[in-house]
């Protein structure tokens, strides 16, 4: 079959695919909904794609019915060429729409009904979730979860809903229940007696919550909310999930204490425990490494990684394994190792362990500007124990500064 050419007008001019839900901006340009409200929302973009021009209302998107009957009449014609027609979309809810399913929610017959309403209609379009956002279902959400032993069922939900609402900054900063701490406390206990899948929405939403507090609050969280958070990547309830608390293990990290807490909390042996799994895609790799560098950079977490006999070998296993980044993060580790817990006996180790030997390697390769700085640094602290070693290849030892 011959291939069928598209008219440039039912193009999109951002994703270059053919229009299904045209919509026109208010400076007279065409785009596709879904390609346009990502560009906008997830994309946080406030300019036209095309003139460049800043948006007063960058949400204020009028539907083109007639380019959109065009292309439905077009796809019709060529029906015979495999082309199928595209459908009609789905009216946008209004917040009268909205606030009456919400009002309905509050009877525990229609509750459940009501819910997955909700989530049906977020899943239609980024304009309908912030109009479900500014009617009023956050904090009623977040209330449902909060009184979970209420409803049974309510509180799984409840969260997916949430979720899928996908919530803007502002509206995590103006959320009552974020506001005084009630809602962190909800989540958390989620995450002690929670299944998997509201578990799992449990990390997901704290990643989005903690991302936008205050910084005096993120250095005080309690020891229970890291173990909960180490749980989380032992259990591998699914790679979201993992890599949002990954990403919230390193946030938190940047406070001293934290570090600490998660430590105690048994965080360095289950980061180890995952890198030895060799089914772990590239940024995983990286989040993890970048994690086990925060923690060892306080004395616990060394010791930590010292003790697990698999530790310094799985490290040096990444370097130039991994990418660029991951390499950096590795070898920083052992920076931290050699710099403050390079007693004799971690230094013959690293030796034994081919450690020394791959620094000398990332040397000689390209493993970027930063690696190598850091790899030489180690080179340098230990160059009496490790220059003249039997353990290191003539060829590598050319490289050794």
């Amino acid at each position: 079959m011959d291939e069928i050419e598209v008219p440039p007008f039912f193009v999109c001019p951002i994703s270059l695919e053919m229009m299904k839900d045209p919509v026109t901006m208010a400076t007279g340009i065409t785009y596709d909904r879904e390609s346009i409200e990502r560009w906008i929302f997830t994309e946080k973009n406030n300019i036209c794609p095309v003139t460049k021009q800043v948006l007063s209302k960058p949400a204020d998107l009028t539907p083109n019915h007639t380019l959109r009957r065009l292309i439905q009449s077009w796809c019709t014609l060529n029906a015979s060429n495999g082309i199928e027609r595209v459908p009609t979309p789905k009216p946008l809810v209004n917040k009268s729409q909205i606030v009456k399913i919400l009002n309905d929610a509050k009877s525990p017959q229609m509750q459940m009904e009501c819910l997955k309403r909700l989530r049906s209609i977020a899943s239609t379009s980024e304009t309908n979730k912030r109009c479900i956002e500014s009617s009023g279902a956050v904090d009623f959400l977040a209330s449902l979860v909060k009184n979970s032993n209420h409803t049974v069922g309510a509180c799984d939900e409840a969260l997916s809903v949430l979720f899928s609402l996908q919530l803007s900054e502002s509206a995590l900063k103006s959320f009552t229940f974020v506001k005084n701490g009630e809602f962190f406390e909800s989540l958390l206990k989620v995450l002690q007696a929670g299944c998997y899948e509201a578990r799992a929405y449990a990390v997901l939403l704290l990643n989005s919550i903690l991302e936008v507090e205050e910084p005096v609050k993120l250095a005080a969280l309690r020891p229970e909310f890291f173990v909960e958070l180490v749980q989380i990547l032992h259990d591998q309830i699914s790679p979201k999930a993992s890599k949002a608390a990954l990403q919230l293990l390193i946030n938190v990290g940047q406070w001293g204490r934290n570090r600490v807490k998660a430590v105690e909390a048994g965080a360095v042996k289950v980061l180890v425990d995952l890198l030895l799994d060799s089914s772990n895609e590239k940024r995983a790799c990286e989040m993890i490494l970048t994690a086990l560098d925060q923690l060892c950079q306080c004395a616990d977490g060394r010791s930590e990684l010292l003790k697990h006999g698999a530790g310094l070998a799985v490290v040096a296993k990444k370097i130039l394994r991994v990418s660029k980044v991951g390499s950096e993060r590795a070898v920083r580790i052992f920076l931290s190792i050699a710099k403050y817990s390079g007693s004799a006996m971690v230094v013959q180790e690293m030796l034994q362990l081919g450690v020394v030997a791959k620094l000398c390697l990332v040397l000689q390769v390209d493993s970027g500007s930063k690696a190598k700085e850091k790899a030489r640094e180690i080179l340098k602290l230990h160059a009496r124990a490790w220059k003249n070693s039997n353990c290191i290849s003539r060829t590598l030892l050319s490289s050794y500064p």
